[in-house]
């Protein structure tokens, strides 16, 4: 799929540009262009104004915050302080120090408690609570528990200052809704100012010189990093705005596949990147070129040595990346080449010994009087065909509405839905009855679609006339289509006997079957052979199936692959 892309417009001045650049690289993700702009009087002062906007908005939306929460800390330690004075009870320290009467200050758990030092001090116990005892003692003292720092402030003078805190943090929150109700107009304003700069900038001629000039970039990230960039962009020194990116941007693609899909990517590039409004046709691909290379090879013995050459191919530095697709195609193969019966060039499905369930899944004998690997290679090539319309259809849908896609709907009712009803009637899973009326039915619907109601901003007259061309293209483009897929067939019969040919030839050498000279011969023929044969039906497994891809299937399917691929600035 592809990926969504956020559109970021960055201005600075630039002498700043080299350093901003070195930071969009650390971040990793930003696709970036760059131009300049002369800065004048009035590109100045919006600049200026857009700074101030954007420093209001973040000290509002970030440090207001940020001080009610320091206010809340500064409320939690005075709490703390009233819980811990609360022991002491309420007392003037200032009287206690003018009367010149030492008190000390204690705190012990009850049962380091000894009730005697009341008989040996004057001792007075405030409080006793949680398993602990508070108490003071007046004049000198020598007790076996060190005495705690005397208390700043009495219990009451505690509560004042909380109580303080509470209006403070209460008038603070008023503040602050105050403050935050001014946040919509100040985006208004952002907003404003922003595009009357962006609109001044793009009028003006970046070829005329000027002291001081701004550098503009634009660039593209993917929209799943919004918050992570903003919160970078916010410390750079740059004024930026960003847009969920539009068709009109011409953003850069960048593909999002699971792991299986992700190894055919490299075969998408080949042909060109989706535009931004198109549909990612690697997950087709994926499915469709793995079979079609499959059907191509046709052999579970060189599925075989596929496997082994990228499981190998890991190994090689440079051949690393491809080592996993190898491999899938390996597999492919050996499935494919099960289901047609043949390993090295032998049959295996007249092998006594082959059990009779592997026997069942191969495709073997005649359909109508064809061989049924040949119908099977047309049945999965109406299949793509019409799987690449269904495809058009939903997207033609998606970027031109229902109304603007008309004629496209009239192609697919009737050739796919001929399809349907045409496998329904030949397994007789309805009356015929039905099945009459249901194709009158798509006749008339798919007609109006195609002769009439293709282009609804039209002359009716004038799209009779496109229909009947595009009719005529149709019917004789999808023929050749269809019959292409024969190439599926041909190439695995060709590989299947060539390799069959071999084995015959190499058999020859045997003779009698006596040790010597033979099985030397025997070997290298083998060997040589199948290698050849090999080299051969990857070439032709490589090639053809990728011509049923990009031009069956994207032609079918509408697929234009003009986008440009993403490309972040790295560090």
């Amino acid at each position: 799929m592809i990926e969504k892309m956020t559109r970021y417009d960055f201005i600075l001045l630039s002498g700043q540009k080299e350093e901003f650049i070195r930071e969009l690289g650390t971040l990793g993700v930003m696709d970036i262009t760059r131009s300049a702009k002369p800065v004048d009087a009035k590109s100045d002062a919006l600049l200026s104004e857009l700074e101030a906007v954007r420093a209001e908005i973040r000290r509002i939306s970030k440090g207001s915050d940020a001080r009610l929460q320091e206010l809340k800390a500064e409320r939690s330690d005075l709490a703390r302080d009233v819980d811990s004075l609360s022991h002491w009870g309420d007392y003037d320290k200032r009287k206690l120090e003018s009367l010149g009467i030492p008190v000390h200050f204690y705190s012990v758990a009850d049962k380091r408690f000894d009730s005697s030092w009341a008989d040996q001090y004057p001792l007075e116990i405030l409080d006793s609570a949680k398993g602990k005892t508070w108490f003071v003692v007046f004049g000198p003292a020598e007790l076996p528990v060190a005495p705690l720092p005397a208390p700043s402030m009495s219990v009451g003078e505690a509560e004042v200052l909380l109580a303080r805190k509470d209006a403070e943090i209460e008038e603070y929150r008023k503040q602050l809704e105050g403050l935050r109700s001014t946040l919509p107009d100040l985006r208004a304003r952002e907003s404003e100012i922003s595009g009357e700069l962006g609109r001044y900038l793009a009028g003006v001629g970046g070829e005329s010189a000027a002291d001081g000039a701004l550098t503009v970039f634009e660039g593209f990230a993917p929209a799943s990093e919004k918050e992570r960039l903003a919160a970078a962009f916010d410390n750079m020194p740059c004024v930026w705005t960003s847009a969920e990116a539009v068709v009109e941007d011409n953003p850069p693609i960048k593909l999002k596949n699971n792991k299986f899909v992700r190894q055919f990517e490299m075969l998408t590039d080949m042909y060109g990147r989706p535009d931004y409004n198109e549909f990612d046709p690697t997950p087709y691909i994926s499915v469709f070129f793995l079979l079609f290379f499959a059907m191509c090879m046709g052999d579970a013995g060189y599925g075989l040595l596929l496997i082994i050459g990228g499981i190998l191919l890991r190994k090689v530095e440079s051949m690393k990346n491809l080592a996993p697709l190898v491999t899938i195609l390996g597999v492919g193969t050996f499935v494919v080449g099960i289901v047609m019966h043949t390993f090295f060039g032998v049959d295996i499905s007249a092998l006594p010994w082959i059990p009779g369930w592997l026997k069942a899944v191969m495709v073997t004998g005649k359909i109508g009087g064809f061989e049924a690997q040949m119908v099977l290679a047309l049945i999965i090539g109406v299949v793509h065909l019409c799987l690449a319309m269904v495809v058009k259809t939903v997207y033609a849908t998606r970027n031109k509405g229902f109304l603007g896609s008309l004629g496209v709907w009239g192609w697919t009712l009737l050739i796919v839905g001929g399809v349907v009803v045409g496998a329904l009637a030949l397994f007789s899973l309805l009356p015929s009855e039905v099945i009459k009326w249901i194709i009158i039915g798509l006749g008339i619907v798919s007609a109006l679609g195609i002769f009439l109601f293709n282009d609804i901003t039209r002359n009716p007259l004038k799209n009779i006339g496109s229909g009947l061309w595009e009719t005529y293209n149709t019917v004789t483009g999808l023929l050749g289509d269809v019959l292409s897929y024969l190439r599926l067939y041909a190439l695995g019969l060709a590989g299947g006997m060539l390799g069959k040919a071999f084995n015959d030839i190499a058999s020859m050498t045997l003779g009698d079957g006596s040790f010597g000279i033979g099985w030397f011969a025997f070997v290298l023929i083998l060997v040589i052979g199948h290698a050849l044969n090999l080299a051969m039906c990857c070439l032709g497994a490589f090639v053809h199936p990728l011509r049923l891809n990009f031009l069956e299937f994207f032609k079918n399917s509408g697929y234009i692959g003009k986008g440009r691929a993403y490309s972040p600035l790295q560090k």
